[in-house]
């Protein structure tokens, strides 16, 4: 017999950054988040949702993604019998957007799916690596020096794969810095939509620097001008904030508006259309990775196992927990192996044990929703 959905516990958390993260969008220094647990024959899922506290990369904003799964998500689960995670879409087929916080809402359902066959979400998936490549993402410094002397440290501590925050003005100079310091580092920047085609002349120069890709140069509703600019480059393109489904991914590979994909679950609206764009990428010949947006220990496992997916040929920016957090909310700290990966979860589920007591410290608002 199904089990029920009985209850939800949502909470707003806010956590304390190690070193503020500066992108064009502006700086963090704390990091707010949406944490849900559903609950089922005894059984505990949990699920993150990574929008933060106000919209800069997404429109979804930890209000609006509480507003949206208490009032409307919530709803179409609690009380029913507990749905597998790939039936999540049609429950909630009758609205629309808010991928945030559908993601949140299906990473619980795997949660409890891998506690009750015993599999872990790594074998649901069926991901094959132990460990996966991870890379480190860089904010916009202070100054070109204090850029370099921040690479310098992450490359003592093991990363192989840098990436670098740009924006108008704080472009080319910082990237040279940089690949001066080191010549043979394997670089990728990262422009979040900050720039326009009008711009391309800073991208003919960036494409000098042998950089492994260039991430989300222009607006995130615009192919068309991203396949015009990679028609002028020999980086390859790869977009983030674009793809929203694998029918954007296959419409930007079509028009080579990219060559490669960045894959957030959160953003795409959850692990289930992630491997659909994984697929969709491969059918294509065109390599994946896995993005990061400050996750917790919870979003940080899922993703973890998500990379470890046979598409996902480039490292992520998953990165070991003490990039950003000194505690973070599970009792699991995520550690880079020497060789610049980091180790999958293989228990059950998300293969996490939450750390009740720094979770309730950390909590702002907390709610609990019966079916």
């Amino acid at each position: 017999m199904t089990p029920t959905l009985e209850r939800a516990e949502l909470r707003r958390v806010r956590m304390r950054l190690k070193s503020p993260f500066m992108t064009s969008f502006g700086v963090e220094q704390d990091r707010e988040c949406l944490i849900l647990c559903l609950h089922a024959d005894g059984l505990s899922g949990w699920g993150e949702c990574v929008a933060g506290a106000w919209p800069g990369y997404s429109y979804e904003t930890t209000a609006t993604a509480w507003h949206v799964l208490v009032e409307f998500f919530l709803p179409q689960v609690l009380g029913k019998p507990l749905p597998a995670p790939a039936e999540l879409s049609s429950r909630l087929a009758a609205y629309r957007g808010h991928p945030m916080a559908r993601a949140a809402l299906e990473m619980c359902l795997w949660d409890l799916a891998g506690k009750s066959s015993n599999q872990s979400l790594q074998d649901m998936l069926g991901g094959e690596q132990k460990a996966v490549p991870v890379g480190v993402s860089i904010g916009i410094q202070e100054s070109p020096k204090d850029l370099v002397a921040v690479a310098a440290a992450y490359i003592e501590e093991g990363y192989q794969r840098l990436k670098l925050k740009v924006k108008p003005g704080r472009d080319v100079q910082d990237v040279a810095a940089v690949r001066d310091r080191f010549p043979d580092q394997v670089l990728q920047i990262d422009a979040n939509s900050a720039y326009t085609l009008e711009q391309q002349e800073v991208f003919l120069q960036l494409d000098e620097f042998d950089l492994l890709l260039i991430e989300q140069p222009l607006a995130e509703d615009d192919l068309v001008d991203h396949s015009r600019l990679q028609e002028l480059l020999k980086t390859p393109l790869c977009l983030d904030e674009s793809i929203l489904s694998a029918r954007h991914a296959r419409q930007a590979l079509e028009i080579d508006a990219c060559r490669i994909v960045n894959i957030k679950p959160a953003r795409v609206g959850g692990i289930s259309e992630a491997v659909r764009i994984h697929n969709e990428c491969g059918q294509h010949g065109a390599p994946v990775w896995c993005g990061g947006m400050l996750e917790s220990g919870i979003g940080r496992a899922s993703n973890l196992a998500l990379a470890s997916l046979p598409g996902f040929t480039l490292a992520g920016d998953i990165s070991a927990t003490d990039r950003y957090y000194d505690q973070d909310v599970t009792a699991e700290r995520f550690k880079l192996n020497p060789d610049s990966t980091i180790d999958v979860p293989q228990g059950p589920g998300l293969g996490i044990e939450i750390d009740e007591e720094t979770l309730d410290r950390f909590t702002l608002l907390g709610t609990e929703i019966r079916g």
